[in-house]
């Protein structure tokens, strides 16, 4: 079974800078794209930044030009450094993963989830 673990949230000042990390570990044959979501109280879970096994990027257009989203594929792991935090992105953040797991299949696999909180 694929698990995602999520290290890194934490409370910061507008302005500040956050690091977020996902090691994926478990019966893992193969990870294709990895990403992040986030989702703030009361709203829907929205797309953060994804970013493929070659390393194409996409984000967000609230996110561009302040996150960064890199990998390490030997260590199966994705991070999102975040600068120049806003209140607004203040959320739960998810790493996801699309994975083949000891089952044979592609799937969708989340993490727990970890708390970023931005004070104005």
């Amino acid at each position: 079974q694929v698990q995602l673990v999520e290290s890194g949230g934490g409370l910061v000042q507008a302005g500040g800078s956050l690091r977020l990390s996902c090691a994926a570990s478990g019966g893992i044959f193969s990870i294709n794209a990895m990403g992040w979501y986030r989702q703030a109280p009361g709203k829907q879970r929205e797309f953060v930044a994804r970013i493929t096994t070659g390393g194409t990027t996409t984000y967000a257009d609230s996110v561009k030009g302040r996150f960064t989203i890199s990998r390490d594929n030997a260590n199966n792991t994705v991070y999102l450094q975040m600068n120049s935090l806003k209140p607004e992105d203040t959320a739960n953040y998810y790493c996801c993963a699309y994975a083949r797991g000891t089952s044979g299949y592609w799937n969708n696999y989340w993490g727990q989830g970890t708390q970023v909180t931005v004070s104005s």
